[in-house]
């Protein structure tokens, strides 16, 4: 039985935001499903069943739940290559849309007997509603009583009634209007996330021994052998072993500036070959290539909800209601209460009310705000993986970060060999290069790098990494002890411990200490003036775990001006170091940890928001984060935080506005002063205003 099984679903044709939110709540309810959320955007549904031996009868539970909603939508599997007319259809809306607003200009402009004249504006608002009248009715069958369909039907059908024909026609008119435009909005918002697709590649040069073969990617296996020629996408990540090329990686990082490769560098899916022919051996299937991790990231980010997006859900569904038994209460009381008072204009009144009542700008603008937030960050480089954590950024107290490959590049140098006596400088580099040739810590490629030779793995009997302390390993019959100062005081080992700035490799050969290779680290470009960035943002305390030594944890605490360095910490100290921070900071706010190594794993995940050096950061490192930082650059959390801060002040617009607006037009048409015109702007106008507003949040730059 496999627990926790995750489906995803295309919604074709979903077009309600209210129906979106009441599909959702419904299919958590379900029996078997641990969680469900439909992402309006990009019209996915994304469930997670507890039993995947009941999926089927899942699948068809929601089915029926979905139909149950919204008749029209088709619901087919992602990825499906099954299509729908859905652009057909729209045409054909917008000219029924188009001849109904033509019969009721003619009725409006020229004069005709009441008779003709009820025939063309009856005629006209069937074409213009009658799509919205019959969802209503079938809603109302299904027992749904507060949408915007009912609301627009019952107040356009009132305004009908009570004689009103150009009002309860107009009405219908601008609300399909506004329908057609914040459909127009979001599916710009849809191309602006499917552009991100465009870095999918389509097909790989797979090399055999017949010759290149044109291939899907999915086809090529690790250890499989591609060329990429100039113009070409890389379908792959993998190890460039012929050929010498520029890149664009603009797709994946945002950054213009090409790239140069070369034989031994490491490629990933998604770059483009600019010039040059590579031959690259493939290290990873493409379902766990960048490329594909970075699509799922994306087009996923949306099931993780802001609160303010829950809070907007929930609050329709109660504003809603509400509203429809208040202007109830506006059309009776008064009758029952005052003598004289004209049945007919209260209910005016109360129509103009349900007219209002529509939570549309609210319910569709604020999750296209944050989608469009997600969506520019990516464009930056910057992949955040859910609205929470986008939301989250805003309230960053405390940012923790590890050093090497985070703050520091990571490209080390071995700049000083130190042997004892009976060993030669040489044979010191070596014992050290072959004890640590199969470790992917930037020391041991540095110490591996220096070494300069191939090195026979043949020689190599036993091998174990020794987290937080170092490597063991059997070279020739040579015991081998390669690692940091705690490894030589766990083997019992006389040595003398060195405070050098860099870090410091000790060596013992057969159980006697050997001497030690000093190797030394950069600070990043870019890393002092992101710490300073950050301090101008408002965040109170910058932080450096590292398990590097204390003099080179210093060292580069110092140049950075960090308030608090910690050094030779293992993993599970980090972890508490974290967990420490975690109780100090403030009601609200938020801890960031930064880091990239596959040590840093269990931090990224205990954190508030984990940040992970996309580029060059290791897979778990990167799986475990809540945001991922394609380009290594410690200022792109700079950027992102900015952008979070953006999306926030746009999406706090749009809730301030649509409800002020909404208020003082209720307000108004409580008291007799607002018409059905006025009532038309604060739904249909203000949700449009809305809607445009937010979609300013994807037009990002260099933050």
């Amino acid at each position: 039985m496999k627990k926790d099984m995750k489906r995803e679903l295309l919604l074709e044709g979903l077009g309600c935001a209210n129906c979106s939110a009441a599909i959702e709540e419904e299919i958590t309810g379900l029996e078997g499903v641990s969680a469900a959320s439909v992402n309006f955007v990009t019209k996915t549904l994304t469930i997670e069943a507890d039993d995947s031996g009941k999926m089927d009868d899942i699948l068809n539970e929601i089915k029926f739940i979905i139909r149950k909603h919204e008749p029209d939508i088709v619901v087919k599997q992602k990825n499906s290559e099954q299509d729908t007319d859905e652009g057909s259809l729209k045409t054909l809306k917008t000219a029924r849309i188009l001849t109904g607003a033509l019969l009721y200009g003619i009725a409006l402009i020229f004069s005709f007997t009441f008779e003709l004249e009820l025939i063309l504006f009856l005629a006209g608002y069937v074409l213009v509603g009658g799509d919205v009248v019959l969802r209503a009715i079938k809603n109302l069958a299904g027992g749904r009583v507060f949408d915007e369909n009912f609301l627009m039907s019952i107040a356009t059908a009132g305004a009908l009634v009570i004689g009103e024909f150009p009002e309860g026609v107009a009405v219908m008119l601008f609300y399909q209007i506004g329908e057609l435009f914040q459909d127009a909005a979001v599916n710009r918002s849809r191309r602006s996330i499917k552009a991100l697709m465009n870095i999918r590649p389509d097909y790989a040069n797979l090399k055999t021994i017949d010759g290149i073969r044109k291939v899907s990617p999915e086809e090529v296996e690790i250890g499989d052998t591609i060329v990429i020629r100039p113009g070409e996408k890389i379908p792959l990540d993998g190890k460039v072993t012929e050929g010498s090329s520029m890149l664009d990686t603009s797709a994946l990082t945002g950054e213009s500036v090409p790239r140069e490769v070369g034989a031994g560098d490491t490629v990933l899916s998604g770059f483009i070959n600019k010039n040059g022919l590579l031959t690259v051996e493939v290290t990873k299937e493409f379902g766990e290539s960048t490329v594909s991790r970075i699509l799922d990231m994306v087009q996923n980010a949306g099931s993780k909800k802001a609160r303010t997006e829950n809070f907007i859900t929930k609050f329709a569904r109660y504003y809603t209601p509400a509203v429809v038994l208040t202007a109830a209460a506006v059309a009776l009381i008064p009758t029952l209460i005052f003598s004289g008072a004209g049945f007919t204009g209260w209910v005016y009144r109360a129509l103009i009310f349900l007219v209002i009542s529509c939570p549309c700008a609210l319910v569709i603008s604020i999750p296209l705000g944050f989608f469009g937030g997600i969506g520019g960050a990516s464009k930056n480089g910057i992949l955040i993986k859910g609205s929470n954590y986008l939301e989250g950024l805003n309230n960053v107290d405390t940012v923790v970060f590890d050093k090497t490959g985070t703050l520091t590049k990571g490209v080390f140098k071995v700049t000083g060999i130190y042997a004892q006596e009976g060993i030669t400088e040489e044979e010191l580099l070596e014992y050290a290069a072959y004890a640590e040739s199969y470790s992917g810590h930037p020391i041991a490629n540095s110490v591996v790098q220096a070494y300069g030779r191939e090195i026979d793995k043949k020689r190599i009997e036993s091998y174990e990494e020794l987290p937080g302390y170092g490597i063991k390993a059997v070279v020739n019959s040579n015991r081998i002890l390669a690692g940091n100062a705690r490894l030589m005081q766990m083997e019992g080992l006389s040595f003398s411990e060195k405070e050098e700035p860099g870090t410091v490799l000790y060596l013992a050969v057969n159980g006697n200490y050997a001497g030690y290779i000093l190797v030394s680290d950069q600070l990043k470009e870019d890393s002092k003036s992101a710490l300073n960035e950050l301090r101008k943002l408002g965040v109170k305390r910058l932080v450096m775990l590292t398990g590097d030594r204390q003099a080179a944890a210093e060292k580069t605490g110092g140049e950075l001006g960090l308030n608090e360095v910690y050094s030779e910490l293992l993993p599970h100290q980090k972890v508490e170091r974290v967990e420490y921070f975690q109780n100090q900071k403030p009601y609200g706010g938020k801890l960031v940890f930064v880091g990239d190594g596959i040590n840093d794993a269990p931090v990224l995940a205990r954190a508030d928001i984990g940040v992970a050096m996309g580029g060059l950061g290791s897979d778990a490192a990167i799986e475990a984060a809540d945001v991922v930082l394609m380009t290594d650059e410690p200022s792109k959390l700079v950027e992102a935080i900015k952008i979070a801060k953006r999306t926030r002040r746009i999406v706090w617009q749009n809730i301030i506005f649509a409800l002020s607006v909404k208020a003082v037009v209720l307000l108004l048409g409580a008291g007799g002063i607002a018409t059905m015109w006025e009532a038309v702007f604060a739904d249909v106008g203000v949700a449009v205003l809305a809607i445009l507003n937010a979609m300013r949040v994807m037009k990002v730059g260099r933050v």
